[in-house]
């Protein structure tokens, strides 16, 4: 199954959860099936799990007020399993962190004391998992049925479990626990900060690629256009994407939300005025860096049925409680243009605007592929719809702005098939982006599979974009390359993946291609890094050669002398990750983004791993085309020839003039963070196969076959705890490591420890039944 299909598979789960929410109780909140959930047996009780898993967190004074207790009590039990003293919770947590605190409490608490935790009303926790990014898919679709936890004193039983713990964390951590850590989102603060001087390097003249833009590293999912706190481009942020040669960074809106109503729709439009005189703040700001604002326009969104009432001529094909506003309808598309108009004017700066008009959002009639459905629509041809869509798109900027780009992005057109039809029926004027490596043939651990998109893996440009391409400049229309240069869903918990081999490969061929320009991220992807900069070099013309250009960044970076180290090291990375297994599933739901931190479970969960949230032990759900074993040896594949690119790193670092060796220590932590991650993914792997034919063999298993079983189990675990070890250090020193900006933090350095005690439990578990 491809990326794409996994996608449209999680939105039409979005629909039903959200339409059976809505059919249920009095609630505000989804339950779904509401199973029993994950017992966590290595701690004492609920209440135990409760404090560990907060501490650090979420100030104790909330984890007291959810229990019903004292913050005295709360620190208590904290001290008796090891834990560190409390510290300061950073501002931003409660902005930038509630996921990572909904996601650990999801199997703990149930509904009410999760809203007093997260300090959240139910109405907006019900927001926040209807909208904020398939985050009720990502929790997976249900609500474990928690029972209420309240302090209660510490039984004797309690009580040694808990000293048992506090010996694990002091054996395996020891004086690690007291020092101090950089505080989670410092990289926010360090990141926003404007560096003295201004930008550093002057952009050439004439550029190859006149369009690359991105998005920001550390958005936050709301209005930030209502609320400037929620700012995703800060002046320094600015600065060092300017930098990296990017020149656009863009934000997606609702067009009703930031225009005035029309005759048509007089209720659209409130507090436009205040959006637009932030957007405005923002384009100018922007443009000090030589920087453009694009806006992504995912329109006419669908309207709940109600909206239709007085107006039932415009309504078009029904999706859940939702109603496609059909663009067959001239006030329909009138409003779209009119808005976008106003828009233009009076924000006159603004760099353009990019569209998807097939996307999981239901929007035109023929977005999801169900036109014929509707009275208005039917006897068109999907092609007319949407390159009509983009059409009034087109007309609407350029009477604002006739300067402005209009990007039309071809993802989801005939269910990312040919889309011939919809190219030649598109203005002029519009430029035709399409994902750069979909549909590219690969055969890895041999096993052959096609790529949907966010790989970097492999290296496009594949058959459907050169193919659309084509057919784009035949029609007159500039072309642009979407692609994934600092990460993906391969893995997006660390900011960038120093496999620069792969991204100047890339780039080369997109020069070679002749494309005029490039989105550089989606919603993952946007941290000022040296992959950025490889893109800004392929930019120059003429085009310089692969070597040339990882020469002069790798000089840059590492300095002359270090810099040889470095090209060895981005190679030997390069080439481990041509071995990772891409597929649909494996991306989404395999644990690779959890890495060391998803726990070792000694029975099966019975639960099936989410959309990068919540992997479990579902092995078979992870592995998507690839066979168990196979899926396990291609990510020992990756770490094995990883580990060789982390030992010329570390030589390179060494031979790093000073003034160059903190960001090069920076890259150093992440290319470690990423075979950890890889590392642990095969381990786990190979503990549900090791635990599974273990569990099936039980005692008739014959001796030597259980035994060598029980000892490549054990390994496999002792591995772990080594794993979770290195990464809890890597954590504490650097605060990007496990952030990706729609799930906030995957993990933080207390799940590491907790992965250790996990563990030791594991193995303790499997010694007393042998006896």
């Amino acid at each position: 199954m491809t990326v794409w299909n996994w996608r449209w598979l999680l939105a039409c789960l979005v629909v039903v959860f959200w339409l059976q929410a809505g059919r249920a109780a009095e609630t505000t909140l989804p339950s779904g099936s509401a199973p029993l959930p994950v017992a966590l047996p290595y701690f004492p009780d609920a209440m135990h799990a409760l404090v560990w898993r907060n501490w650090h967190a979420v100030p104790p004074e909330r984890i007291a007020a959810v229990l019903g207790t004292s913050v005295e009590n709360v620190a208590a039990v904290a001290e008796s399993m090891g834990l560190p003293p409390a510290i300061p919770i950073p501002p931003e947590q409660r902005t930038r962190g509630y996921i990572t605190v909904l996601r650990r409490n999801w199997h703990l608490l149930p509904y009410d004391q999760l809203l007093t935790l997260l300090d959240m009303s139910s109405e907006e926790l019900a927001y926040s998992l209807r909208e904020d990014d398939f985050l009720w898919v990502k929790l997976g679709g249900l609500k474990p049925r928690c029972a209420p936890v309240r302090y209660e004193p510490p039984g004797a039983e309690a009580r040694r479990r808990a000293s048992e713990i506090r010996a694990v964390v002091r054996s395996e951590f020891g004086e690690q626990m007291a020092r101090q850590a950089e505080p989670r989102f410092e990289f926010v603060r360090r990141l926003s900060r404007p560096r003295p001087g201004g930008v550093r390097r002057d952009r050439p003249a004439k550029s190859l690629f006149a369009l690359r833009y991105v998005y920001s590293y550390f958005a936050l999912f709301g209005d930030p256009l209502m609320r400037p706190e929620l700012d995703p481009y800060p002046d320094g942020l600015l600065q060092r994407l300017a930098e990296v040669g990017v020149d656009g960074v863009w934000l997606h809106v609702v067009l009703r939300n930031l225009a005035p109503g029309s005759p048509a729709f007089p209720e659209f439009g409130a507090d436009h005025e205040i959006r637009l005189a932030n957007l405005r703040q923002l384009v100018e700001r922007a443009k000090r860096y030589r920087i453009g604002v694009y806006l992504y326009l995912n329109e006419p969104r669908a309207m709940p049925a109600a909206f239709f009432d007085g107006r039932p001529e415009m309504a078009g094909v029904p999706e859940g409680d939702h109603v496609a506003m059909c663009t067959s309808h001239p006030a329909v598309r009138a409003w779209i243009g009119d808005a976008l108009t106003h828009v233009f004017t009076e924000v006159p700066d603004l760099a353009g605007v990019f569209t998807i008009t097939a996307s999981e959002n239901l929007t035109n009639c023929a977005s999801h592929g169900r036109w014929q459905q509707c009275p208005h629509c039917r006897d068109r041809s999907d092609a007319e719809i949407i390159a009509e869509v983009n059409a009034v798109i087109e007309a609407g900027v350029h009477r604002g702005n006739p300067q402005a780009k209009v990007i039309a992005w071809d993802w989801g057109w005939r269910g990312h098939g040919d889309a011939r039809e919809i190219i030649a029926r598109l203005p002029k004027q519009v430029w035709l982006m399409s994902v750069s490596e979909w549909s590219l043939p690969l055969r890895r651990g041999g096993v052959a599979t096609t790529v949907g998109e966010y790989s970097i893996s492999a290296v496009g440009p594949g058959p459907r974009a050169t193919r659309h391409w084509s057919l784009a400049r035949q029609a007159g229309l500039k072309t642009a390359a979407k692609v994934q240069l600092n990460n993906t869903w391969e893995l997006s918990a660390v900011p960038y993946l120093p496999v620069m081999d792969l991204v100047a490969e890339h780039c080369h061929n997109l020069a070679s291609a002749g494309v005029d320009g490039m989105m550089l991220s989606w919603s993952l992807g946007g941290y000022p890094s040296p992959n950025l900069e490889i893109a800004h070099r392929f930019s120059q013309t003429p085009t310089p050669g692969i070597d040339e250009v990882l020469d002069a960044v790798a000089r840059e970076r590492f300095g002359p002398e270090g810099a040889s180290h470095a090209r060895r090291a981005w190679t030997a990375m390069s080439d481990a990750f041509r071995q990772y297994p891409y597929g649909g599933g494996v991306l989404y739901r395999c644990p690779v983004q959890l890495g060391p931190s998803n726990l070792l479970h000694r029975r099966p969960t019975g639960y099936a791993s989410t959309m990068v949230g919540l992997p479990y032990d579902d092995l078979d759900g992870w592995r998507g085309p690839y066979p168990a074993e196979v899926f396990a040896g291609q990510f020992e594949k990756v770490a094995a020839g990883w580990q060789g690119g982390i030992e010329e790193l570390r030589a390179a670092v060494k031979k790093t003039p000073p003034e160059l060796r903190e960001a090069a220590e920076g890259e150093l932590r992440v290319a470690r963070a990423a075979r950890l991650h890889f590392r642990s993914v095969a381990n786990q792997a190979r503990f549900v196969l090791h635990r599974n034919a273990l569990a099936a063999g039980d005692r008739t298993m014959a001796t030597p076959e259980r035994r060598r079983h029980m000892e490549a189990l054990r390994r496999v675990v002792e591995d772990e705890v080594a794993l979770a070890r290195e990464l809890f250090t890597l954590t504490r020193q650097d605060s990007r490591i496990g952030f990706e900006a729609s799930n906030q933090y995957y993990y933080l350095p207390l799940d590491l420890v907790e992965k250790v005690v996990n563990c030791r439990w594991v193995l303790d578990s499997y010694a007393a039944a042998e006896e």
